[in-house]
């Protein structure tokens, strides 16, 4: 049997299961939601077919794809076909004129010249995921940096790269793990680009820049790359010097470096890997087709771990995937529509596995299956700083905050404050994270989204992106050290702190609408009260460090939403949590969704 079984072996228990959670939910009114043991997610459009596995009218045409990457040329003036980067780099579809070879040409040729300007004259490390566009853009993008002279370090198997594994790349070679230490200034700094649309539906190709900190760049750096980049649009890119493939491959400023080698190597410096092996701890590990595909089987191999691959296919058509919520194909390992096929696997009376994970295409999301089904991000995350932060990482420091964004649970901020340590509230973005990390001033940063890094045991900086395999792998230390599966230290923490409902909402949006929702304001809100209880703050800047958070989040003793524009897909997303009952927690997206609602009526 192939991994993962037939159609017929997985489509059946998934089609019934699917069918239980829309019994469960008839009548609610304001979307689908998946109720598992202390888990919730909502959203407002749902598919029929969510949860099922894709047809062949699901499918792209790969060939097409491609030969729209070619062929299509867009329009600078044109909002939806111009280069612009969101939460995490540029991302659109050929198909739509949105991700063509003028728009790697143009922000190549940006990034050449930013880092002229920074005085980064070290080498740029380029890694791509398996999106069927994410191998011309990288080839775009090196006849680029060739023709500049850049030196470039690719793949040494011309394989795939997760995207912590180009962090980790760039931090290394700036300094980490040295006796000199990371460093940040002077000559031969080291930066890095990653073709990947993270978790995004096959048709979509992505491109991101990390700067010489190895994670996210911030708003400065993409603005001006962006601007620079339509600028080139609108120029004409056919100005914009490249050369063959071949000679750009064959260029002595293009090198090979082993990403896989070095990350995998360096993972007992993060991770209790002695723990995982004398307790046996049984994982399965499904990276979803992504990047994260040979690295599983190498640290399986390597660190010698009870570790099964569970599905080693790589199509970047994505075949053997359950739909997401809205029908699509998504590689969103916190959707337990996405993972329906491992949670299956994982709630068999015979499961094989202890633990079971996912990773989204570009491995910088984790998602976490034990025998209670897949954990909703916000319960690992708090399960995770718990562990962490309770005597499992003595060697850091005992100031060491807690960092999430504004849209994580506020069960994380009663766990810091039980654990006597600060949480600090950031916007969306891991970026946000990437100060503290550094220097060590942050011992874990989160996201709700299923994105998360954390410091090495003795302190010193990790990645400065989210890193979808150590997190993983996290699970199984945390079971191993403590006897017990982070879902059932979920619950002991809900038993101390208390239950809350969390629900997000996705609903499709226009650039415009997105436009409007980014642009919400407190005194949107006139009302003193959310639901039943008095509003404590209405917020257009995270509390944590000042900074804009493209939207509005209102909050009361027991209860809050969040509103804000996706920065990766033409969506928006209401955020919201009681600490009530879930019925509160509808009168809140019912009073929050009426904030939208007139929002975009404007």
């Amino acid at each position: 049997m192939k991994p993962g079984g037939t159609n017929s072996e997985r489509s059946t228990p998934l089609r019934t299961r699917h069918r239980q959670i829309v019994d469960n939910i008839s009548g609610q009114g304001w979307g689908l939601s998946v109720s598992q043991p202390f888990a919730t997610w909502h959203y407002r459009y749902m598919d029929p077919r969510a949860g099922t596995v894709a047809q062949e009218s699901d499918l792209i045409d790969v060939d097409e794809l491609i030969a729209a990457y070619y062929d299509r040329t867009p329009n600078p003036d044109d909002p939806a076909q111009k280069v612009v980067f969101g939460t995490s780099g540029h991302r659109g579809s050929s198909l739509d004129a949105a991700f063509n070879e003028a728009h790697i040409l143009a922000i190549t040729a940006a990034i050449v010249e930013y880092r002229t300007l920074q005085g980064y004259d070290g080498p740029l490390f380029i890694g791509r995921d398996t999106h069927g566009l994410s191998e011309p853009a990288t080839n775009t993008a090196l006849e680029v940096l060739a023709a500049a002279g850049v030196e470039v370090r690719v793949d040494s198997r011309d394989s795939f790269t997760p995207t912590p594994a180009v962090s980790h790349a760039i931090l290394r070679a700036n300094g980490v793990g040295s006796a000199q230490g990371l460093r940040t200034t002077g000559p031969g700094l080291a930066d890095g680009i990653v073709v990947t649309p993270s978790h995004n539906p096959p048709r979509d190709g992505g491109f991101k820049y990390n700067p010489p900190h190895g994670g996210p760049a911030d708003t400065d750096a993409t603005s001006w790359i962006a601007n620079r980049a339509n600028q080139w649009l609108r120029d004409g890119v056919e100005k914009i010097e490249r050369v063959s493939l071949a000679a750009a491959l064959g260029a002595t400023t293009t090198r090979p470096y082993d990403f896989r080698k070095h990350y995998v190597d360096d993972l007992p410096s993060i991770l209790d890997f002695d723990a995982i092996r004398s307790a046996g701890v049984r994982i399965g590990a499904d990276p979803l087709g992504g990047a994260s595909v040979e690295y599983w089987s190498e640290i399986a191999e390597r660190h010698n771990l009870d570790l099964t691959v569970v599905n080693p296919a790589v199509d970047p058509r994505w075949a053997f995937m359950t739909l997401d919520w809205d029908g699509k194909i998504r590689m969103d390992c916190s959707s337990p529509y996405a993972m329906a096929s491992l949670v299956a696997r994982m709630s068999a009376p015979d499961a094989a596995y202890d633990i079971a994970t996912g990773n989204d295409a570009d491995s910088d999301r984790h998602g976490i299956v034990t025998r209670d089904g897949l954990m909703n991000p916000n319960h690992y995350l708090a399960t995770a700083i718990s562990y962490l932060y309770s005597g499992h990482r003595p060697s850091w420091r005992p100031d060491a905050a807690i960092g999430k964004t504004l849209v994580s649970s506020s069960l994380i901020d009663r766990v810091g404050a039980g654990l006597g340590r600060n949480v600090i509230e950031v916007p969306v973005g891991f970026k946000w994270f990437v100060p503290g990390l550094l220097d060590g001033s942050v011992g874990f940063g989160g996201e709700e989204s299923a994105g998360g890094s954390f410091l090495r045991k003795n302190g010193d900086v990790w990645t400065t992106d989210k890193d979808g395999l150590i997190m993983a792998l996290l699970a199984s230390e945390i079971l191993a050290v403590t006897g017990k599966s982070p879902s059932v230290i979920h619950r002991e923490l809900v038993d101390e702190y208390g239950q809350s409902w969390y629900a997000r909402v996705d609903a499709p949006a226009t650039l415009e609408e997105k436009a409007k929702l980014g642009a919400l304001s407190p005194s949107q809100v006139t009302s003193t009260e959310l639901a039943g209880e008095p509003i404590t703050a209405a917020l257009t800047e995270a509390p944590g460090n000042g900074a804009k958070i493209g939207g509005l989040k209102v909050t009361t003793k027991n209860a809050w939403f969040a509103a804000r524009p996706s920065g990766t897909e033409n969506v928006y997303k209401i955020y919201a949590e009681s600490f009530v009952s879930a019925d509160h927690l509808k009168q809140v997206q019912d009073e929050a969704k009426q904030v939208v609602s007139d929002a975009l009526a404007d």
